[in-house]
């Protein structure tokens, strides 16, 4: 009778940790591109990520630095004071309108052969938004100013 309910345990035991295991790979799975890091522009050009790695990129945009190009696609630079990026967007919607120069902006996409490909923005929503990663960037820079209301 014990032999039995020893086996038994074990056999529960191992079940269980089978589940947990199965639960660990799904979940990483889910999360393959849910998972997006938030990088400044002196960070990615500190240490170049992996150009199949999906990442943000957050900052300012420059100054002068919005070029249109046909259809939805545009360029543009994101700088954090200290370094710049250029940056292509290609996506499915037009530009935001509230996507202007010297404003806080976060793209979406891959870092290959010294340029961002975005492929998705989050612009402000109204003239006083800028994305928290981007202050907390800019405010490393010093670059940041409070906005006067």
């Amino acid at each position: 009778m014990k032999s039995l309910k020893k086996r038994r345990r074990v056999q529960v035991l191992a079940a269980a940790a089978v589940a947990l295991l199965i639960a660990v790979v799904l979940i990483g799975y889910g999360f393959r591109d849910g998972i997006n890091l938030y990088r400044s522009p002196s960070q990615v050009t500190e240490a170049m990520p992996d150009p199949d790695e999906y990442f943000q990129l957050g900052g300012l945009v420059k100054d002068g630095s919005i070029v249109e190009r046909d259809g939805v696609r545009f360029d543009f630079v994101i700088t954090d004071g200290v370094a710049e990026i250029p940056v292509s967007y290609t996506g499915a919607e037009p530009r935001p309108d509230l996507f202007t120069e010297g404003q806080g902006t976060i793209a979406k996409g891959w870092y290959r052969n010294g340029r961002f490909e975005a492929r998705d923005l989050l612009a402000k929503h109204d003239e006083n938004y800028m994305p928290r990663e981007v202050i907390d960037t800019l405010k490393a820079t010093g670059v940041y100013e409070e906005p006067t209301t």
